[in-house]
């Protein structure tokens, strides 16, 4: 019973001696925000948003890990501070949502989000223990990648002492030959034949081979006047046992090689805990220190100053550390360091690799703890090697001032703009000076210099340029931080340009420039196009002093000027002013020629070009050498695009105002094709809208298309049989007329059960093709049911009381029946309402009857 007691108060201690630990090793208790430098909380906010947390969440993060509460407000102000001065917005945390958008399942998205979630809370976590300062040095026996272990392959040591277990390896060569393996006993000595028992034990290496060579030497004469010679090696390393104890990560007794040496004990004991000193480690041997190990030495300097090799029953001491120190801030390592009586402030700087580049070297700030209370100390850069530190001393090394103390600056209409240094009496024109002088746009009326007032706030100071450079007006002393500004003439005006429209290569604005002639300007446009007239110039120009009073007050002064076609050089030239549009008209009678196409059932169908104003269908299908027997005069069409869908199609024209093919870009062609479809889509849209309910939007987009179709209805037979009569339309550049073969097909289309091509006959009616494809759908609206030739000319159904007359069908038709609008449910609110109405009607024929 007293066993389990004893038992269970063990374990119990060792529960609470394990988390007193895990405790000392992650808690965050000890960090003081104050006391953290700006940087240390930019990096500590800039991990965080790394790992997509916002700042409350490091917050709540700082506190769960044992933060104080009044540190982790304080630590919510710096942040705030620091994104106030920066600018920049709060951190925001990544969703859950998005955390988990990569994994595919809601099982895989919720494994996501605990994994983002989880390694959200490692980074915060890694980001708080870097404000937590290092102990310099303690990675060195915690780094894997670092190991003392011996190398056992290596040549023996001559002051290697050999004991019990030891393998000893004899070779004889030359007049003798022959080798032994021999081991070495408990009590220190080896058997070698023909010799008996050597006494090895406890000697070295080199004191063993001198007296095995002299217990041998009467056996072996030759080994006298070396004649034989004698090798001695070790073979099998026997172990150890060295006991490691005090401020230790892992104290105990250790089982080590013979060639261990005591930086391989500490690796293998995880080196000193957070209380052991790194620079007094001592090796007791027989009761006695016979080493002390200044870690720092092997850190700093690469030496292993004192690393002596153990032998059995050797103890390494660790003892707690005396005056251990804080330096962060500006240097290059930033820790943790141990201090040793001599050394100063001075030492401590070259622990820590010295200054940063940023640093501010005149003074280093010292928070020191007294009896009561904590003071701070500011030591100057003469004291360093005066300064002694004192235990728990903490040095704050901090950035120099982000601000220059002899800077000007100057910009604008200068040579060489920038900064210059801030001379004892330097003065406005000696900068310019410097600046290499003024350029030839500068603004001579004004400059200003804008200057830091003693409390920073903001001055101008203006002064004439000229005078300043002509020395007619005193000069300026310049101060730190001025900033000069002298601007170009170009700057205080609006850009000079001029405007060339119409009949020329190249339209468009152009640079103005002083004495810009005419010809000038439609020489840099390209020169005329063949169809320009020179003598006919419309030059508008803006209107400065204008009444605007008055209703007919002029907006623009219209200028009509002649000139030579072929530019050359007159006296009477006119010239430009700033802002002028130029517009070159056409000449009078020049036609670009217009092209058609006829396709189809003629006897020579292909492109014509237009002879006369007044030519008409007809002429052209007689220049086309008439219809074919094969041709269906009925069902001819005639397509219209227009200028601009022709341009898209077949191309712009060049300067002579012929077509080019391929010439329209890429992008040009696509933004107007898009166009078109973005009108059919809003079209499209309205017709939804006022059909309620509408949802087919494809089937609308249709129907557009057909509407908004470019073909002309047109009848041949009466054009052939008339000619110049009304139906006998003029001829337009693009086009394209198309005589079919005999149609002997009819389409029908849209709300049908079956929508197939019938064979044409002519005693059929609209009503029994539409029965031939199946009849009408559910949802067809019959009423507005509509037929198109194949001329392209489109026909619909009347009502004339309670019969439907259809049009009649021809060859080569296409009957379509629309989709009709979803009827809205009558639900209880429409019951409502017509009882309502139903209601008030009563009312009112009673009152009307009483």
């Amino acid at each position: 019973m007293n066993v389990k007691k004893i038992l269970t108060a063990l374990l119990f201690f060792s529960c609470i001696i394990v988390c007193q630990y895990s405790y000392a090793q992650t808690s965050y208790s000890n960090i003081k925000v104050d006391e953290l430098t700006d940087i240390q909380v930019r990096q500590l906010m800039q991990r965080s948003e790394a790992a997509g947390n916002s700042d409350q969440q490091l917050e709540q993060t700082a506190a769960s890990q044992g933060m104080r509460p009044e540190e982790v407000a304080k630590l919510k102000i710096r942040i705030e501070k620091i994104r106030k001065e920066k600018g920049s917005p709060d951190a925001k945390a990544v969703s859950g949502d998005d955390a988990g958008r990569s994994y595919d399942g809601a099982d895989s998205t919720r494994n996501g989000r605990s994994d983002f979630a989880e390694k959200s809370k490692a980074e915060l976590k890694d980001a708080l223990e870097d404000l937590i300062p290092r102990i310099f040095g303690a990675e060195l026996f915690k780094n894997s990648n670092i190991t003392f272990e011996p190398n056992l392959r290596m040549a023996t040591p001559k002051s290697y002492i050999i004991g019990p277990d030891d393998q000893l390896l004899i070779d004889l060569t030359g007049d003798n030959e022959a080798n032994y393996k021999l081991l070495v006993s408990p009590e220190g000595t080896i058997r070698l034949q023909y010799v008996g028992l050597i006494s090895v034990g406890g000697l070295s290496v080199e004191q063993a081979i001198a007296k095995i060579r002299s217990a041998m030497s009467g056996t072996y004469p030759s080994l006298r006047n070396g004649r034989t010679n004698l090798a001695v090696n070790l073979g099998n390393i026997r172990s150890i046992k060295v006991t490691i104890l005090g401020e230790v990560t892992k104290p105990g007794s250790y089982t080590l090689s013979s060639l261990s040496t005591v930086f391989n004990a500490l690796s293998a004991s995880g080196g000193p805990n957070k209380n052991g000193s790194f620079r007094k480690i001592q090796v007791i041997r027989n009761n006695k220190i016979i080493s002390t190990i200044d870690v720092y030495d092997f850190l700093l300097k690469g030496l292993q100053v004192g690393n002596v090799r153990l032998q059995d029953q050797d103890v390494i001491n660790i003892p707690v550390y005396q005056t251990r120190i804080e330096i962060a801030g500006e240097v290059k390592r930033p820790a943790l360091y141990e201090i040793l009586t001599p050394e100063s402030l001075e030492d401590v700087i070259n622990f820590a690799g010295g200054f940063s580049n940023m640093a501010y070297t005149a003074k280093i700030k010292v928070l020191q703890n007294t009896n009561k209370e904590r003071r701070i100390i500011d030591v100057s850069a003469d004291d360093y090697t005066k300064y002694n530190p004192l235990n728990g001393d903490k040095y704050v090394v901090e950035p120099i001032l982000d601000r220059f103390a002899n800077r000007v600056e100057i910009d604008g209409a200068v040579f060489r703009p920038g900064q210059y240094e801030l001379e004892k009496g330097l003065t406005l024109k000696q900068l310019i000076q410097k600046a290499d002088g003024l350029k030839e746009d500068a603004f001579l009326n004004r400059g200003y210099i804008s200057r830091l007032n003693s409390d920073n706030s903001l001055a101008l100071l203006s002064f004439d340029v000229s005078k300043i450079i002509d020395g007619t007006e005193p000069d300026i002393f310049l101060r730190r931080e001025d900033r000069v500004k002298i601007s170009s003439i170009f700057e205080l005006r609006e850009e000079y340009k001029v405007d060339i429209k119409g009949e020329v290569r190249t339209p468009g604005v152009f640079d103005y420039a002083d004495g810009m002639t005419l010809e000038a300007l439609i020489q840099m446009a390209g020169g005329f196009k063949e169809g320009a007239t020179p003598s006919r110039i419309e030059i508008a120009r803006r209107v400065k002093n204008s009444d605007a009073r008055s209703i007919s007050a002029k907006t623009a002064e219209i200028l009509n000027v002649s000139i030579s076609p072929d530019l050359k050089l007159q006296d009477s030239t006119f010239v430009l002013q700033p802002f002028d549009i130029v517009s070159i008209r056409s000449s009078e009678g020049y036609q670009v020629q217009q092209q058609v196409r006829v396709e189809g059932e003629v006897l020579y169908p292909g492109i014509y070009t237009i002879t006369r104003k007044d030519e008409r269908i007809s002429d052209l299908i007689k220049r086309a050498g008439g219809l074919t027997v094969l041709s269906f005069a009925e069902g001819a069409s005639l397509k219209r695009p227009g200028a601009e869908k022709k341009e898209i199609k077949e191309g712009l024209r060049d300067g002579n105002g012929k077509l080019v093919e391929g010439k329209t870009s890429g992008t040009s062609n696509k933004n107007a094709i898009d166009k078109e479809d973005e009108e059919m889509q809003k079209m499209a849209n309205l017709k939804r809208l006022q059909g309620t309910g509408v949802s087919d939007t494809a089937q609308l987009i249709r129907e557009v298309k057909i509407l908004g179709s470019d073909l002309v209805g047109i009848d041949l037979i009466k054009i052939m049989k008339s000619p110049g009569s009304k139906y006998d339309l003029l001829m337009e550049d693009g086009d394209v007329i198309r005589v079919p073969k005999q149609l002997q097909t009819v389409k029908v289309t849209g709300e049908v059960l079956r929508p197939t091509n019938i064979v044409y006959s002519p005693n059929k009616s609209m009503k029994q093709y539409i029965n031939g494809a199946g009849g009408f759908t559910y949802n067809a609206n019959k009423k507005s049911a509509y037929i198109q030739y194949a001329n392209g000319s489109v026909d619909a159904g009347s009502k004339f009381l309670f019969f439907n007359n259809y049009p009649v069908v021809k060859p080569g038709a296409e009957i379509f029946v629309p989709k009709r609008a979803p009827r809205e449910k009558f639900g209880v609110a429409g019951v409502a309402a017509i009882s309502a109405a139903l209601s008030t009607l009563i009312t009112a024929l009673v009152l009307i009857l009483r």
